[in-house]
Order: C-alpha cells, then sequence, then structure tokens
C-alpha cells in the first residue's frame, strides 16, 4: 500500500463509525464492530469492521468470517461504491474526509504509470452490485426509447448510484445507470457498458460522455436472448445496445449482440453453428469498417452475412418515430422468407 492510501486508511480509521454509516447502511453497530453482509453492503452478519483502535488491531479494519475477505476501509469504498481506479477511490476518500485535492504534479516531476484498464473482475463485481431492471429507471429509461424487453433480461441490470468521473475537470458524482454485461460466448462476464441517466427520467444523464465500457470487450458483447452453449443457427449483431435491442423489441426469439463499437463489431466472435448473420448498420458511414471486415470473417466461416438497414439514423430511429408495426414491415423486405416467417410476428 502506498503513502498516501496508508493515511487515507488511517484518516478514514479515525471517523470508521461514520465511514460504516454512510458506505455499509445496511449494517448496524454492535459493541466495537459495525456488522453487516459483506464489503459490498449486503444485508447479513458475516462481516466485522473494527470501530476503534484495541489490542487486536487499529481502527477500519474488517474481515469476512464467510469468505475469509479482510481489509481497510479504501477496500469498502471501492466495493461498495464500484470503483476500480486507485484515482477514483482516493477522491471518494477525500470527499467523505472533507480533505483538498492533491496538489497538482510540478512540471518536470516524474509521472506516475497510468493505471492499467478496469478488469473483467471488476466488471463483474460491479454487475453483482447491481439489480435487475424491472420497476427501475433503467426499465423506464428503456421503454422511453421504444425498447420492450423481458424485466429479467439477464444481461441488463440497474445500479442506482453508479460513480462517475469527469475526465476532463475531474469532478465526481453518482448518478443511475443502466448496467449491460458484456459476456463471452460461454456466457461468462468479460466487461459491462454503463449508460448513466437522468434521475428525472428524462433520458441519459447530461454528461459529456453518458456511456463507458470497461473491461474485456474484444470479441465478446451485450448478448439477448442467447443461453450459453447453445446453437444459434441465425441471429443478428451490431454496434449499440439501443440499436440492437430496438431489433429484439420487434423479433423477441432472435438472438442478438451488441459490440459496443465499431471496431469491437469487426472482431466479434459468432458462436459455433451460426449459418446466417444479420448485421444492423446506421445510415452514416462511420461504421462501415466493422460491418465490411465482420462479413468478410462470416463469410471465410461459411456464414451467410446480410445488411440490416434502417429508414431513419439507426433501428431506435424507426422503432421510436415509426413505430414497431411500420419497423416489422421494413425488415420483411431485408430478411430471408423463412426467417421473416419464423422471427417477425403475423400480420
Amino acid at each position: 500500500m502506498t503513502g498516501s492510501a496508508s493515511e487515507l486508511a488511517r484518516r478514514l480509521g479515525e471517523h470508521a463509525e461514520a465511514v460504516c454509516r454512510e458506505y455499509l447502511s445496511n449494517g448496524h453497530r454492535s459493541g466495537n464492530h459495525w456488522i453487516v453482509g459483506d464489503v459490498r453492503n449486503t444485508r447479513g452478519r458475516s462481516m466485522h469492521v473494527r470501530l476503534r483502535a484495541n489490542a487486536n488491531g487499529p481502527a477500519g479494519r474488517w474481515v469476512d468470517e464467510a469468505t475469509s475477505e479482510f481489509g481497510d476501509l479504501l477496500d469498502v469504498i471501492r466495493e461498495s461504491c464500484g470503483l476500480v481506479d486507485f484515482r477514483d477511490i482516493a477522491d471518494e476518500a477525500r470527499r467523505f474526509l472533507s480533505m483538498p485535492p492533491p496538489p497538482p504534479q510540478a512540471p518536470g516531476a516524474q509521472r506516475q504509470p497510468a493505471a492499467a484498464p478496469a478488469s473483467p473482475d471488476a466488471a463483474r463485481r460491479l454487475f453483482a452490485m447491481s439489480q435487475p431492471i424491472a420497476g427501475t429507471l433503467a426499465e423506464r429509461y428503456l421503454a422511453g426509447r421504444g425498447i420492450l424487453l423481458s424485466a429479467h433480461e439477464p444481461a441488463l441490470r440497474f445500479h442506482p448510484g453508479c460513480y462517475y468521473r469527469d475526465l476532463v475537470t475531474g469532478e465526481t458524482q453518482t448518478l443511475p445507470a443502466l448496467i449491460a454485461a458484456v459476456t463471452s460466448l460461454d456466457g461468462q462476464i468479460t466487461g459491462l457498458q454503463r449508460t448513466w441517466l437522468d434521475p428525472s427520467g428524462q433520458g441519459k444523464a447530461q454528461l459529456a460522455d453518458p456511456r463507458r465500457s470497461l473491461g474485456d470487450l474484444l470479441g465478446n458483447g451485450i448478448w439477448l436472448g442467447h443461453l450459453p452453449g447453445a446453437p444459434v443457427p441465425v441471429m443478428a449483431a451490431g454496434e449499440g445496445l439501443e440499436t440492437i435491442a430496438s431489433l429484439r423489441t420487434v423479433m423477441p426469439v432472435l438472438p442478438v449482440a451488441a459490440a459496443t463499437s465499431a471496431n469491437h463489431l469487426a472482431g466479434l466472435r459468432l458462436p459455433p453453428g451460426c449459418r446466417r448473420l444479420y448485421i444492423a448498420a446506421d445510415a452514416d458511414a462511420a461504421g462501415r469498417h466493422g460491418i465490411e471486415r465482420l462479413s468478410q470473417r462470416a463469410g471465410e466461416s461459411g456464414i451467410l452475412a446480410l445488411v440490416l438497414r434502417p429508414q431513419l439514423g439507426d433501428f431506435n430511429d424507426d422503432l421510436r418515430h415509426l413505430g414497431p408495426a411500420h419497423l416489422a414491415a421494413w425488415l420483411s423486405d431485408q430478411l430471408v422468407p423463412n426467417d421473416a416467417r419464423l422471427f417477425l410476428p403475423p400480420g
């Protein structure tokens, strides 16, 4: 642990009970300990946080008797807030302690090495801290975009207070967020995408970049309607979650995957047994490289790749402005006839 980290941990330990009340709010005090389910603020009794220093050690140290995990209050902030980079954890600790930010680095001073990219473990941790979208702001947001999916869609979750850092100013805040799991073909979570939402329910949060991804994304995707290990003879893929979710709204039994970007679309791994791949395009040319490269890779694997084109800017625009019936009719002329009969509603 670095000196700055140890100093922050010590300062947090001086206010251990206040830290617990803030970040482990599902627990309670019992003698010299705060009792809670785990470091992620789950209800229960297996984790004990020492509130005052004694012969057993300093204040703020904790142990989870169920898992044998242990740590300090910086770990509590990291896990309960779903943070990844130490810089974010330290900023949150300083905010809680009302400490000023660290002084700017002097010109010519040796720069600290850049933090490693967020790991799949961090993505899995944040996803586990989130909840199903049923009845949440995330479900309301998707419905406002015309996207009607099963409330039990396993790839989508909601986090009521997901940490956001402005990459220009360094300012931080917590906002509700739609959380989408990025998974490998065997169903393992390798990353995720966060879409921060306006707490009032009026769409995305007013941020410079309200959507960010983390983890191991290349080759993996946000899969909707795909059971790991099950054959996928026909599927659709595209860049954005809302584009792909719009297709699934009108073709609810078609497995689909969102790759999160044009470059990642180009490298999307296709499931064994796939015979036909529909690639959702946008009206602009920004994603042309991803479409062309994925089509080429599919062809080399003996998969027929067909490009679906929207009438407006993208398929979510079509869904919202033209309606699901119109979108279904528009798609019927672009699908293989047997796929149109199988995946589109009759009528």
